[in-house]
């Protein structure tokens, strides 16, 4: 009987459809709310929705003492289906 994989790898993912999204979190600091921190989020996601980043956001402002000031992020698919070659060898030279 074969295992059933609990995970998706990268490559897996962007032939679905989901491009690599990095935002960046503008928050302040909970003692000292005149001081701006940032915060580097980033995971493969899909465009226009970015469920994961907006699940991120919502838990963010649930669980984090310091509350968001601004988020900005981009998105960048990396390879679409029909870029995708299967390549059966490979050829070394010196």
């Amino acid at each position: 009987m074969q295992q059933a994989r609990t995970y998706t790898t990268p490559v897996e993912l962007m032939l679905q459809g989901y491009g690599l999204t990095t935002a960046e979190l503008y928050y302040r600091m909970p003692d000292y709310r005149s001081v701006l921190n940032s915060f580097i989020w980033q995971d493969y996601d899909l465009a226009p929705d970015h469920p994961k980043l907006f699940g991120f956001i919502e838990f963010w402002q649930a669980e984090i003492e310091g509350p968001l000031h601004s988020v900005s992020f981009t998105h960048r698919r990396e390879i679409a289906p029909g870029e995708w070659r299967h390549v059966v060898g490979e050829y070394k030279l010196h």
